[in-house]
């Protein structure tokens, strides 16, 4: 939004610094249970930070006056350079109304909660793969490039049908994506690869469909009338990148907090049915996606008392919404019992995360499997040593070094 005479002074900027997982920040616990503050931006906009926990899913529950189009001019930038060319918005998460309803209809099947158990032996397989493999390395392993980055990879990988040989490729680009700090030349050539990748990769599927997510959905939308290739690179674009690069980074801080926590490490181990509940409580407490939980208003509204006017950028900051203390009890505490639902870990509304029941599959596996394989799992370093990474759009872990 421009900055007007009715804009108040901005009182925070963003994005904000999370600093040590376990501890937030004084920034953070400042505005925790506050109202809508006006916060400046690295692209030099002002937006709306939207905290409380009932706000926030006010503002992501309501797809008429709080738009997903990225293309707004005012839509809420976290990044300190543009893009040198526009672009293209990804499929999905830029959509509103009846096209987003639409689109979203075509693939809400292939992430089901019978598909996502269905999944669950080749997910288990996975994960005893990789595990063997840091039993059989030399101490000590590097969990994010052993376990967190590989598993969510060759799971989302094989539901596409994107080959698992070219991770790298994709795995870099994404990570450039997501990193604030990098110029806007650098990202556009980062998308442009990988939609080229993408692109060509979905024009071979086109002889030949196969029974894959990307395959399947071509011969649905041929079917249906309303096949486009450009449509279904950017949702093969946005499934690669979110299917692997968020559940990644919650196996790497879900696994720190078991070490960082070993008496409920030893009470999870002895009792695995309660895993379930660990992982809710892992996704509400460390609610990794902020920026990209943002929307711009259509009209104007109030939110938390105070008025927005129309063409205005807001950012629902999920980690602040998680915890709110008129939300949660004790939210500063990893109370792995605790199984609220009610996070807003996966957003909330119309764009709630696709593939959540997968996510949840692939966190339970990973964690239920470290526990039993590797009891003695310990940092090899101090936590507040590790490379977390403040300066992207997902909050995680670069490196973790590990022994056992």
């Amino acid at each position: 939004m421009a900055t007007t005479p009715e804009t108040p002074v901005p009182a925070s900027t963003y994005p904000i610094e999370r600093g040590c997982p376990f501890e937030p920040s004084e920034q953070l616990a400042r505005l925790r249970g506050t109202g809508p503050v006006s916060a400046r931006l690295p692209s030099g906009q002002y937006a709306w930070l939207v905290a409380r926990h009932a706000d926030v899913r006010a503002v992501l529950g309501d797809g008429n006056r709080f738009s997903a189009d990225r293309g707004h001019p005012a839509f809420p930038r976290p990044f300190a350079e543009a893009p040198t060319q526009p672009i293209r918005p990804l499929s999905l998460i830029s959509m509103d109304g009846a096209a987003h309803t639409a689109a979203r209809r075509l693939v809400v099947g292939e992430f089901t909660v019978r598909r996502a158990e269905a999944m669950r032996p080749r997910i288990q397989q996975i994960v005893d793969d990789r595990i063997d493999a840091m039993l059989a390395a030399d101490h000590p392993v590097d969990l994010v490039s052993m376990l967190s980055l590989p598993v969510p990879s060759l799971v989302i990988c094989e539901l596409l049908g994107v080959p698992y040989a070219d991770h790298h490729f994709f795995q870099q680009r994404s990570g450039m994506l997501l990193r604030r700090d990098i110029g806007g030349a650098e990202r556009s050539t980062a998308m442009d690869e990988l939609m080229s990748y993408l692109d060509t990769l979905v024009t071979g599927k086109e002889r030949d469909p196969g029974d894959d997510l990307i395959g399947r959905q071509i011969v649905r939308r041929r079917a249906t009338g309303r096949y486009a290739r450009d449509e279904l690179v950017s949702l093969a674009a946005l499934l690669l990148i979110a299917g692997h690069e968020t559940t990644a980074n919650m196996i790497s801080l879900g696994t720190l907090a078991l070490i960082e926590h070993p008496a409920e490490a030893t009470a999870l181990r002895a009792d695995p049915a309660r895993i379930p509940l660990a992982v809710e409580e892992m996704l509400r407490y460390f609610t990794i996606v902020d920026s990209v939980t943002a929307r711009v208003t259509t009209e104007e509204v109030e939110i938390g008392g105070q008025r927005i006017g129309p063409g205005e950028g807001v950012v629902a900051v999920g980690l602040l919404a998680d915890h709110d203390p008129a939300a949660f009890d004790r939210p500063d505490e990893l109370d792995l019992d605790r199984g609220a639902r009610h996070h807003v870990a996966f957003g909330f509304g119309p764009h709630q995360c696709l593939g959540q029941n997968l996510a949840r599959a692939e966190l339970a596996a990973v964690f239920d499997t470290v526990l039993r394989r590797l009891p003695g799992l310990r940092l090899a370093g101090a936590v507040d040593e590790l490379p977390y990474k403040d300066d992207a759009s997902i909050y995680g872990i670069y490196q973790m070094p590990v022994e056992w």
